[in-house]
């Protein structure tokens, strides 16, 4: 269950740190004093998407951290060890969701302390709470929202999905198979022609290391007999003719070596001119050794150039730089790959009927789920309904065949409601009474809640629409809840509130000319006194306090 709620600079709260209950709790107040704001909170801890304007005005950041009670050995501390998240949390049996959004509308998300992402946080939140909003039942008028409300309710949303990716893959080799039969002649001649590129590019064996060791060769080649002049002519001025350096320099060596006895400071110069003596022999040995190597052969030249001139055409001709002549290998190749079954009808045929098999497979096993589940649902919900006042009404979910099924299955899943006896069945869209959807969405909330995982329930103005004795059923359904999970409902009905096991005031107040919610834990007079108010309205009597007390005796 939810434990404490901690919200700083969140719309109109600047701090708030909250502890909550076990049972059912009643969030009640005026409207805009910041009921729903706790609810919005909670859901950004659990992974709700979030902007900048849920900042206060002025605030640089907004916090929300939730605490939640974790059950030893359930699914969420394996879901929590399973992604390292069971941190120093581990003793108290605790979960901590943080979540901090700035001013520019970028969050951060952890969960006991580490770095999270809004998928995690989200799949975390599905274990811990189900949050059903103030006209979550409009959303039921749509078909696809009645389709995954049946899938979650049966535990078949995992299968669903599996399903609709089966159908695109088969729908995707069924166009691919439509557009090989139209196009086969293209086709084919795409294929010849991409099989002569491909096999020219590989005859040609370009490799762009071998491509930089062919071109320096060819630069060496082509100034050969310019290498081995100056190379030759190097060796006649350093040793080979008749006044060479090395001559040169030995002279003045003997020079200086017979005048350093006279003066030791010639013998510093004279060492470093030995050691240049000793680097101009290596070096003409170096001089002697490449003149003899170097050769002009001019065949090799000849070959060389006509190598490079091959691969520059090729690159002209795919209009890239020859370095980039292996990727179009690759680009040509893949393509070729593709247009090895594309260009094919008969064994995309023959694929088509295997995935569009595997696709009836699933969906026929999804099929049988929904049959099941829905009529376990249409008599929950229709049990339902009859304690919401609706005597003789009742819900039937149609599973209706699709002809070649579809994305989301083999069948169109349609709720039917008849709300008094003797109606008949008509799609739920179709339902004339306001307050008649209010309660049948509220039924179906609270069956589907009560199949639900999430130890937490959070109700935000379910009640919309429904008043009376209507609204005490309502209020004991929920209490019925709260014994079993941790039921919280922001609600303007004093039947409701006076039902609840615990109850908080939320109003609004001025302080340094800012406008702040404040919340406010009732006892038993402060209970009185709010109930009363939700009865009265501004001028409460005796009279209304009375007949709070006797709602609350009741």
């Amino acid at each position: 269950m939810l434990r404490r709620l901690f919200i700083r600079d969140f719309v109109i709260v600047d701090r708030l740190e909250l502890e909550f209950e076990a049972g059912f709790g009643a969030l009640t107040g005026e409207t805009g004093a910041g009921k729903s704001i706790l609810v919005d909170a909670l859901a950004l801890a659990l992974g709700e998407r979030a902007d900048a304007t849920t900042l206060r005005q002025g605030a640089e950041r907004a916090e929300i951290a939730a605490e939640f009670d974790v059950a030893p050995g359930g699914e969420l501390e394996t879901w929590l060890r399973q992604n390292d998240f069971h941190g120093d949390f581990a003793a108290d049996e605790v979960c901590l969701l943080r979540r901090v959004i700035d001013a520019g509308g970028r969050s951060r998300a952890t969960i006991n302390g580490s770095p999270a992402t809004l998928t995690q946080l989200r799949q975390a939140g599905e274990f811990l709470a189900d949050i059903h909003g103030q006209h979550a039942y409009h959303a039921l008028l749509r078909a696809d929202a009645q389709r995954q409300l049946l899938d979650g309710q049966i535990g078949a949303t995992d299968l669903a999905v599996a399903v609709a990716t089966k159908f695109r893959a088969w729908r995707g080799l069924r166009e691919a198979r439509e557009r090989a039969e139209q196009d086969s002649t293209a086709l084919i001649r795409e294929k010849e022609m991409l099989d002569w590129q491909v096999q020219e590019l590989r005859t040609l064996a370009f490799e762009p290391a071998r491509w930089s060791e062919e071109n320096q060769e060819h630069r060496r080649l082509a100034h050969a007999a310019s290498l081995l002049e100056g190379a030759t002519m190097a060796l006649h001025l350093l040793d080979e003719g008749e006044a060479t350096v090395s001559g040169q320099l030995d002279e003045v060596l003997t020079r200086l070596s017979s005048l350093t006895d006279y003066d030791a400071e010639l013998k510093a110069p004279a060492e470093l001119l030995d050691a240049a003596r000793i680097q101009l022999s290596e070096a003409t040995h170096a001089l002697s050794r490449y003149r003899d190597r170097l050769e002009l052969e001019p065949a090799r030249l000849r070959e060389l150039e006509a190598r490079i001139e091959v691969v520059t055409a090729m690159a002209r001709k795919h209009r890239v730089m020859p370095d980039e002549l292996p990727e179009v290998l690759a680009r040509m190749q893949a393509r070729l790959d593709d247009l090895g079954s594309s260009a094919d009808p008969a064994a995309l045929a023959a694929k088509e009927k295997a995935v569009r098999a595997e696709y009836e497979k699933v969906a026929k096993k999804l099929s049988a789920k929904r049959r099941e589940g829905a009529a376990e649902l249409s008599a929950a919900v229709t049990e339902g309904m009859q304690q919401l006042a609706m005597a003789g009404g009742r819900l039937e979910i149609a599973l209706t065949p699709i002809e070649d099924g579809a994305a989301h299955g083999l069948e169109n899943v349609e709720f039917l409601v008849a709300a008094n006896p003797g109606q008949p069945l008509r799609p739920l869209a179709k339902v004339a009474s306001g307050g008649e959807l209010s309660r049948i969405g509220l039924a179906i909330q609270v069956i589907a809640s009560t199949a639900g995982v999430a130890p937490t329930l959070t109700f935000d103005e379910v009640d919309v629409g429904i008043g009376g004795g209507v609204a005490e059923i309502v209020g004991r359904m929920l209490r019925q809840l709260g014994r079993q999970r941790q039921v919280l409902c922001v609600t303007h009905l004093p039947q409701v509130a006076a039902q609840a096991d615990w109850q908080w005031s939320i109003a609004k107040e001025t302080r340094d000319d800012a406008t702040l919610s404040r919340v406010t834990v009732l006892d038993r007079d402060g209970r009185v006194e709010e109930i009363a108010r939700m009865l009265g309205g501004v001028k409460i009597t005796d009279t209304t306090r009375r007949h709070a007390r006797e709602m609350l005796d009741s």
